[in-house]
């Protein structure tokens, strides 16, 4: 019983781990749709991949309920995401990047974790220069769908 417990502290610690992490907060000119519509224009034109576009409203239609507007991209690129995970196989509970972009009572908001804090709790060095390349990489991207 008491390694159930640990177990089970030690994941949920992880688990909650990522919603604590220090995120970064932009707004755009654009609509949520047109937003995600640039961003995901940008990754794929850096050379990146996307693995998804995740609708939450539409989600919400599914079920007949409604949330704002409010879409994810789920995003990585291998020369970015490997160093990281040679330090800690864990990080793949954080990777790829993900990036939300949502309607705040009529302002599209852009937010994403800082790669700082992400990774915090997980056995990489955090002066790593990988850190510095993800948040120099995900400020450029979002940058391209604020519409300035």
């Amino acid at each position: 019983m008491k390694n159930y417990v640990l177990t089970t502290a030690a994941v949920l610690g992880l688990a909650v781990q990522p919603l604590m992490a220090e995120t970064v907060e932009k707004t755009s000119t654009l609509n949520v749709e047109d937003a995600m519509d640039a961003l995901e224009n940008a990754v794929t034109n850096a050379g990146a991949t996307v693995f998804a576009r995740v609708d939450h409203a539409q989600g919400a239609v599914s079920i007949e309920q409604e949330l704002p507007d409010a879409q994810l991209l789920i995003f990585g690129n291998p020369m970015i995401g490997t160093p990281v995970m040679q330090q800690d196989l864990r990080a793949g509970l954080v990777l790829p990047l993900h990036v939300l972009i949502y309607d705040n009572s009529g302002v599209t908001t852009i937010r994403f974790e800082d790669a700082g804090s992400l990774f915090e709790g997980l056995d990489v060095a955090p002066d790593a220069p990988f850190i510095e390349r993800i948040n120099g990489a995900l400020n450029g991207l979002t940058n391209q769908a604020t519409g300035g």
